[in-house]
């Protein structure tokens, strides 16, 4: 994230308006300050982020069966695009993350990109999650939010890979905390999430080894994407075992099966 500009760039030209005024003789001292507070206020501009930003919150309906758009019902995005530092805090701010219910969660994510394993986006993709308590929960997660909107996690990424979002779970005595990127066959991503972590976070906020676990989307026992998609999945998982196989010059490309239609996962931009 690029650093904040000094305060001297904010008030410079202040202290030349209110001798002009005091020159003039127009202002009292006390509307004199005001007027300065007020320039000082409109010289300030937001930092923008590199990408915009969205927050869902997922009540995540037990009763709701394991259907793309039951669930999507549940996954309510949560006020206006963040576009900049000062939109984050106002956020962050005002969402108090231990008034969050058993089994809810937040996310944070780049627009484009929805919190849902069978998104377009997230179809090929994974996540770290990691499991603090929920004394440090908040602040964990406040950190991690940082580091998306600051691109440091994107940074960590392989240079062919993109950062998704992360989010905020509750569980009974703990936060889950996780973060998602797009190719989970890309393990100098896995790699560089971890350790972007684990080197970030204070030796005191960092979650135990043992609390932390990687996972691609596909493998959760839920993931259950439309059948054009799951075409787009079973091509490419018989041009992987193709090229295991020794066969190079497979295509990679592979056809979907007779009667799907031809479906592409969204590519990366």
């Amino acid at each position: 994230m690029s650093s904040r500009p000094q305060l001297s760039a904010f008030t410079r030209g202040l202290s030349a308006l209110s001798q002009s005024q005091s020159a003039d003789g127009a202002n009292s001292p006390a509307e004199q300050r005001d007027d300065a507070k007020r320039n000082f206020l409109k010289t300030m501009r937001p930092l923008p982020t590199q990408h915009y930003w969205h927050v869902y919150f997922d009540r995540q309906n037990k009763e709701a069966a394991a259907d793309g758009q039951e669930y999507n019902a549940e996954l309510e995005q949560l006020g206006s695009q963040i576009e900049s530092v000062q939109d984050f805090w106002r956020y962050n701010n005002n969402t108090p993350v231990d008034m969050i219910k058993m089994r809810e969660s937040i996310y944070l994510f780049k627009s484009g990109f929805r919190p849902v394993w069978e998104d377009r986006r997230n179809l090929n993709g994974g996540s770290w999650t990691f499991r603090v308590p929920k004394a440090s929960g908040p602040d964990v997660w406040t950190r991690v939010q940082l580091l998306a909107i600051g691109e440091v996690l994107e940074a960590a990424l392989d240079k062919d890979d993109q950062l998704c979002g992360v989010g905020l779970s509750v569980r009974f005595n703990s936060h889950l905390i996780s973060i998602w990127h797009r190719d989970s066959s890309k393990q100098n991503s896995i790699d560089g999430i971890f350790a972007c972590v684990m080197e970030q976070l204070p030796e005191e906020l960092r979650p135990k080894e043992d609390g932390c676990f990687y996972k691609k989307h596909a493998d959760h026992p839920g993931f259950n994407p439309p059948p054009e998609l799951r075409a787009v999945l079973d091509s490419q998982r018989r041009a992987a075992e193709q090229k295991a196989a020794g066969g190079d010059d497979a295509d990679e490309n592979v056809p979907a099966a007779e009667g799907q239609p031809e479906v592409k996962v969204d590519s990366m931009q």
